[in-house]
């Protein structure tokens, strides 16, 4: 079998953690990943890998093996990128990650026509709002929301996220339209699960920062659930502007709390320092920065 290829599915057994979830990402059978690592520990006389029925780990030599099979790999792919960056027109694979709102509603279609415009390109959108590893994931470029933690990543500012706070029409016939932070204790209010009290949305302007409620009536883990929610007449919602455009224009949504809204947050693209940026890579960045600009409704 291909050595290279043997250490490629080595290493992606090894982030996986699995023989199934890295054979699922590779797009091969589970039985077939374990016929190259068995042959590759074969050809080295040793065990990289600790298995049983529950779990596998890493042996010591494992260990080691994986860290010098990384930067083999990253040298191929340097290599295989000397040769594509002669190439003028971006081409070969893009792999993205975005949050989950964000990367629905603004890099998905970016994406979509970058892909028409390039068709020598093929792309992996990952949305989710965890926190990739670039380099151990092979991923070519994240899309952020807030205060980057991570030095090590080049970073280049997209737009601001922002905030907005509203309710349907019947809602607010009901139970009123609240005129400050303090009477959202009075209000039904709808919420993400995943915030928390270390990111959490504060509505600055009054006496002292407020939270949003940390009681709501409905916590839900899916913007688009929370805002049918809102339509439906469940309650206030604190959603980001991208999802209720369309809504707020028709007026099947009604702004409320404007002077309380919380900061906006800084978006940005990130991606490595040590990465050559392919014409893949440039002009997708290029391509997302114009398509954001063209929305003007993000500034």
């Amino acid at each position: 079998m291909d050595k290279l290829r043997s250490m490629e599915i080595f290493v992606t057994v090894v982030e996986c953690g699995s023989f199934t979830d890295a054979a699922a990402r590779l797009e091969i059978s589970a039985v077939m990943v374990g016929k190259y690592i068995s042959q590759l520990e074969a050809g080295l006389g040793a065990r990289l890998l600790d298995r049983t029925t529950r779990r596998q780990s890493l042996t010591d030599a494992g260990r080691v093996y994986a860290n010098e099979c990384r930067r083999v790999l990253e040298q191929v792919a340097v290599a295989d990128a000397s040769v594509e960056r002669l190439r003028a027109t971006p081409s070969g694979m893009l792999r993205i990650s975005a949050p989950s709102s964000l990367g629905a509603c603004i890099v998905a279609p970016a994406v979509a026509t970058f892909l028409q415009q390039f068709p020598q390109v093929r792309a992996e959108l990952d949305l989710s709002n965890r926190m990739v590893n670039l380099v151990e994931e092979g991923f070519d470029l994240a899309v952020r929301i807030g205060d980057l933690r991570d030095g090590d990543l080049v970073a280049k500012p997209l737009c601001l996220y922002r905030m907005v706070i509203c309710a349907s029409p019947a809602y607010l016939a009901r139970y009123g339209t609240p005129q400050s932070p303090q009477d959202l204790t009075a209000h039904r209010c709808l919420s993400h699960m995943v915030w928390n009290a270390r990111n959490e949305w504060r509505l600055p302007g009054s006496e002292a920062e407020s939270p949003w409620r940390r009681d709501p009536v409905l916590a839900c883990n899916d913007g688009l659930g929370l805002k049918m929610a809102a339509l439906a007449g469940a309650g206030l919602l604190l959603q980001p502007e991208i999802l209720l455009r369309d809504e707020l224009k028709r007026g099947e949504l009604v702004r409320v709390l404007d002077a309380w809204l919380p900061t906006p947050r800084p978006v940005h693209m990130v991606y490595r320092h040590d990465l050559r940026r392919l014409p893949k890579l440039s002009g997708f960045i290029e391509h997302l920065q114009h398509a954001v600009t063209t929305l003007g409704y993000l500034h």
